[in-house]
């Protein structure tokens, strides 16, 4: 367990974390399990909120063969369709950081990420004993219809892991100078279509914390399910 500390989502509460290790060959089947039960993976640990007086994390998943893209989402997808979006090995590029570093520089320079260093965000992406990948999101190139790859510097990136019950989208980060295209979005919608092809039943997207304007963005992906005491529980509207 964590020590009390300042929450970065809900102003003057306090947050605790409980924790454990995803080490070794029964890393991934357990990292499964503790998804399924409202963890989060951090590089080798699997973490959940644990904070006293306070149940405002909610583990969310979207319900992938039932989801339907609102207008908007398909605005976001058309305005998209000169991405291709490519599976590679979670192995950290210079493209991958500088892409980060622009991230966190616009849109969280006063978050507790803010001063991670090169060596940080490689353990962030590379230290990991499950089934963990990056998909890379490149304009089309003339000769993409052949070859099915992209051209120049990845505008954004998500890393994710793959389990036997769906994706989860572990972090994304994009070019913030490519705002009007609502990357964050579109690889939200994206990552739903990729488990949909893979016949995996949901996508989980972390925790839905009801108050804060950080995590609003997950209620606009239904169906979906919600984690309580009682279980996973559907939620058609928010």
């Amino acid at each position: 367990m964590t020590a009390p500390q300042p929450c970065g989502y809900l102003k003057g509460m306090m947050e605790r974390k409980v924790f454990t290790h995803l080490v070794g060959r029964r890393a991934g089947q357990l990292n499964e399990l503790l998804t399924q039960a409202g963890f989060r993976r951090s590089q080798t640990i699997a973490y959940r909120p644990a904070c006293d007086f306070c149940n405002a994390c909610v583990s969310t998943r979207v319900a992938v063969a039932e989801f339907r893209p609102t207008r908007n989402m398909r605005r976001v997808l058309e305005a998209n369709s000169d991405l291709i979006g490519k599976t590679v090995p979670n192995l950290v590029t210079s493209e991958h950081h500088s892409l980060f570093r622009d991230y966190l520089d616009d849109r969280h320079s006063d978050g507790g990420m803010a001063e991670m260093s090169v060596l940080d965000f490689t353990l962030m992406v590379e230290d990991s004993h499950v089934d963990t990948q990056l998909v890379e999101y490149r304009p089309r190139g003339i000769d993409s219809f052949i070859t099915g790859h992209g051209t120049g510097k990845p505008i954004a990136t998500a890393l994710t892991d793959t389990m036997s019950d769906g994706l989860s989208m572990v972090y994304s980060f994009f070019d913030p100078a490519e705002s009007e295209r609502s990357l964050g979005t579109y690889m939200i919608l994206d990552h739903i279509e990729r488990a949909r092809k893979m016949g995996l039943p949901y996508l989980y997207l972390g925790y839905w914390i009801e108050g804060s304007r950080k995590m609003a963005y997950k209620s606009r992906f239904m169906p979906q399910e919600r984690l309580g005491f009682e279980g996973w529980k559907r939620v058609e509207t928010d």
